[in-house]
C-alpha cells in the first residue's frame, strides 16, 4: 500500500525519496557496509557471544568511540559475513540511533582510510547509491515473475530487458555501487537502467582527419551504417552535411549519449564544433534502452541490431566512464581473434561458450586536450563509441536471455531469483548448479589453463541462455576492454598484443579465485544457504566435482593444474572496496591490472577440503 507521503509526492521527480524508503535503503546499505568492509578486513567485528545455528552477536565501534553497532551474523565460507538485517542496531550516548549510511561512513572514515579531501565525494556516491535503492523499491517485478519470464516467453527481447532493468543491486562487492556522479534527477529518470526509459541517441558527424573507424574483417564503414541506421537516415544525414556546404565523404557518423552531448561535448568540445570538425546531425530513428553499465544501449526498436556503447563522463565505481579512442582502435581485431580461438577450441564448443563481438568502433581525438593531459586522463576519453552484436540470434526456440547478475537478485520480499529458477527447472538444486558450472565456470577455467587467458566475468559482463530456468550457455561480452592474456602460451598478432599484460604467475589464478569465487560464488552460495536451497558443502562440493571432471578430460594440462591450483589451501584476498577507498576517481590502471591491487592477507579456499 502506498504511504501518505508517497501519494502526496507521486507526481514529483523525487517521489521515491520518502522516509519509509530511505530507512529501508539505509538498513540495506549499512548491512552491506558491515559485511563487505568486514570481509575485506577493514572492520574487525568483536564477537560478543555465540548463539544457535552458527550465528554470533558482534559489535564494531566508531573511530572516536562514541557510536557502537551491534548485529547478528553467520560467517560463511570465504569469510562472507551473512548479516541479519533486522538485527543491526546503532547506539550512542543518547541511546538507540537510526541507521544512516552517510553517518556510518563518516564515523569510520579513518578506519576506512578515506582522506578528508576525498570523503565528500565518496559520501556523494553513497548518497546516490541510497537514492537509487529507494527508487528501485518501487520496481514492479519480483523474483518469481522474472524467473518465469515477464511476458511468458512470447517476446524474448522484452523479457531480457525486463530482467535487465529490474535488477535491484549493482556490483555485489562495492558498497558505493550506484554513484553516477554527474547525473541530475531528470537524467536519472531518463537514463538510469532501472528507470527502463527508452532513449534516442544523438548523432554527430566527425571529421575523418580527427577520427578513426575500425571494424571486423569483412565489415566496411558503409555496410555497417546502412545496417545500423538504414539507408534513409544515412541519406538524410548526408543531405544535412551537404546543405551546410560540407562534403559527406570527409566525415564519419558517430552516436553519442544525449547526456554527454548536452553536458560535455557542447562545452568542452565547443572549439571542435565551431571549426566544423564535429557537426550535430540530430537524433536517430531507433529507440534504445540503457543497460546496467549505464553507457551501453540495447536497440529496443530493432533488437536484432547491435548494442551501442558510448563514452560518458560520469563517475561510477572508481572510474570516469569514458572510452579511449586509442584503446578501442584495436577492439574489432581483438574480438575477431577471440572469436576464432573460441570457435576452434573443442572444450569451449562442447560447453557452448559464446561471445557477442564488438564489431565496429570509432574514436575522436581532441588535439587540445591530448596535448594538455596525461595519457590516462578522462579528458582523452570523452568521445568514442563501439557496436556490439545482439545476443538474440544465438537463441533457439524455447530459450530466453538473462543477465547473469540476475542470479544474485533478491526481491523486496526476500525471495531470490536463483532459487526461483531452480524451482522452475524441476531439477535437484545440485543438478541445476552443475549445469550452471558447466556453462560458466568450466569455460573460464579452461581459458586459464589452456591459454592463461582471463575474462572479467562479473554478472553484468555475462548473459546466460536459459531453457526452462536452466543455464545452458554463457555469453561473454565487453571483450576488448576486459580480457587479458597473462602468460606466454599464446602468440598474439599485431594490434591484439594490446591485451597482453605482465601478471606474476602466482596471481594468474586470482582470475578464478577473486573474480569468480570471491566476487560471485561467495554471494551466490550465501543466497542459496540463506534460502535453505542447499548447504555450503553441497555448493562447493558440486564445484569441485565439475572441476575434477574437467581435469580428467584434459590430462595434457596436468602441469597447468599444478601451476594454477584451484584446490590450494588458500589464496590472496584481493579487495575491491580498498581500491575504491584509496582512489574513487581512478581506481586502477587498466593497462597494469595487477600493479595496483590491494591485498589483505589470505582466504581459506572452500575447495581445499575436496582436494
Amino acid at each position: 500500500m502506498t504511504s501518505t507521503a508517497e501519494a502526496a509526492t507521486a507526481q514529483s521527480p523525487v517521489a521515491h525519496l520518502t522516509p519509509e524508503r530511505w530507512a529501508v535503503a539505509n538498513r540495506h546499505l549499512v548491512r552491506k557496509a558491515l559485511a563487505e568492509f568486514s570481509h575485506e578486513r577493514i572492520l574487525v567485528p568483536e564477537l560478543i557471544r555465540e548463539e544457535a545455528d552458527g550465528i554470533g552477536l558482534y559489535k564494531v565501534v566508531s573511530d572516536d568511540g562514541s557510536v557502537e553497532y551491534r548485529f547478528r551474523a553467520r560467517v560463511l565460507e570465504l569469510e562472507h559475513w551473512s548479516v541479519l538485517p533486522d538485527s543491526i542496531g546503532r547506539h550512542g550516548d543518547g541511546g538507540k540511533l537510526p541507521l544512516d549510511a552517510l553517518d556510518f561512513i563518516a564515523e569510520f572514515h579513518q578506519t576506512l582510510g578515506i582522506g578528508m579531501d576525498m570523503l565528500p565525494v565518496y559520501l556523494e556516491e553513497i548518497s546516490s547509491t541510497l537514492a537509487g535503492h529507494a527508487y528501485k523499491q518501487g520496481k514492479p517485478f519480483g523474483s518469481v515473475e522474472l524467473a518465469a519470464g515477464v511476458t511468458g516467453g512470447s517476446d524474448v527481447a522484452a523479457d531480457f530487458q525486463a530482467i535487465e532493468h529490474s535488477m535491484a543491486e549493482g556490483h555485489p562487492c562495492f558498497v558505493a555501487n550506484n554513484g553516477r556522479l554527474g547525473f541530475g534527477i531528470e537524467d536519472y529518470h531518463a537514463f538510469a537502467p532501472e528507470a527502463g526509459a527508452t532513449v534516442q541517441l544523438q548523432w554527430i558527424a566527425v571529421h575523418r582527419s580527427k577520427a578513426v573507424f575500425t571494424s571486423s574483417a569483412g565489415l566496411d564503414y558503409k555496410a555497417h551504417f546502412e545496417a545500423e541506421l538504414g539507408p534513409a537516415t544515412v541519406a538524410w544525414f548526408n543531405a544535412g552535411l551537404s546543405a551546410s556546404g560540407l562534403d559527406p565523404e570527409d566525415y564519419f557518423f558517430m552516436p553519442v549519449h544525449p547526456w554527454q552531448w548536452d553536458n560535455k561535448l557542447t562545452v568542452t568540445f565547443a572549439a571542435e564544433i565551431a571549426q566544423q570538425h564535429i557537426v550535430h546531425l540530430g537524433h536517430g530513428e531507433d529507440s534504445y534502452q540503457a543497460q546496467q553499465s549505464i553507457r551501453t544501449f540495447f536497440n529496443a526498436t530493432s533488437p536484432g541490431k547491435a548494442y551501442v556503447k558510448t563514452a560518458m563522463s560520469v563517475l561510477n565505481m572508481g572510474f570516469m566512464r569514458g572510452l579511449s579512442p586509442q584503446y578501442i582502435k584495436a577492439t574489432p581485431a581483438i574480438n575477431d581473434w577471440l572469436q576464432e580461438l573460441i570457435t576452434k577450441d573443442q572444450e569451449l564448443q562442447d560447453r557452448g561458450l559464446a561471445m557477442i563481438k564488438e564489431s565496429a568502433a570509432i574514436g575522436y581525438r581532441n588535439d587540445y586536450f591530448e596535448a594538455a593531459s596525461a595519457k590516462d586522463s578522462p579528458y582523452r576519453k570523452m568521445l568514442s563509441a563501439l557496436w556490439r552484436e545482439s545476443p538474440l540470434p544465438l537463441l533457439k526456440d524455447g530459450q530466453q536471455l538473462a543477465t547473469m547478475a540476475s542470479l544474485l537478485h533478491v526481491d523486496a520480499s526476500g525471495a531470490s531469483m536463483v532459487s526461483s529458477l531452480i524451482a522452475r527447472s524441476g531439477l535437484e538444486p545440485t543438478q541445476w548448479l552443475r549445469r550452471y558450472f558447466d556453462a560458466y565456470l568450466v569455460p573460464l577455467v579452461h581459458c586459464l589453463y589452456n591459454y592463461e587467458l582471463a575474462f572479467m566475468p562479473h554478472g553484468e559482463n555475462v548473459i546466460l541462455i536459459l531453457e526452462d530456468g536452466v543455464p545452458v550457455r554463457a555469453i561473454m561480452k565487453d571483450i576488448a576492454e576486459e580480457i587479458v592474456v597473462m602468460g606466454d602460451r599464446l602468440e598474439l598478432p599485431g594490434e591484439v598484443s594490446r591485451i597482453k599484460a605482465e601478471i606474476p604467475a602466482e596471481q594468474m589464478v586470482l582470475a578464478i579465485f577473486t573474480d569468480v569465487f570471491d566476487c560471485i560464488f561467495r554471494f551466490l552460495s550465501a543466497i542459496l544457504v540463506e534460502d535453505g536451497t542447499m548447504r555450503e558443502d553441497e555448493f562447493w562440493g558440486t564445484a569441485a566435482l565439475v572441476l575434477r571432471e574437467y581435469q580428467a578430460r584434459h590430462p595434457e594440462l596436468a602441469d597447468q593444474f599444478d601451476r594454477h591450483d584451484l584446490f590450494a589451501p588458500d589464496f590472496e584476498l584481493s579487495c575491491l572496496n580498498r581500491l575504491q577507498l584509496r582512489n574513487n576517481q581512478h581506481m586502477l590502471d587498466i593497462s597494469d591490472p595487477s600493479g595496483g591491487l590491494q591485498m589483505a592477507g589470505r582466504l581459506a579456499n572452500p575447495l581445499a577440503k575436496f582436494a
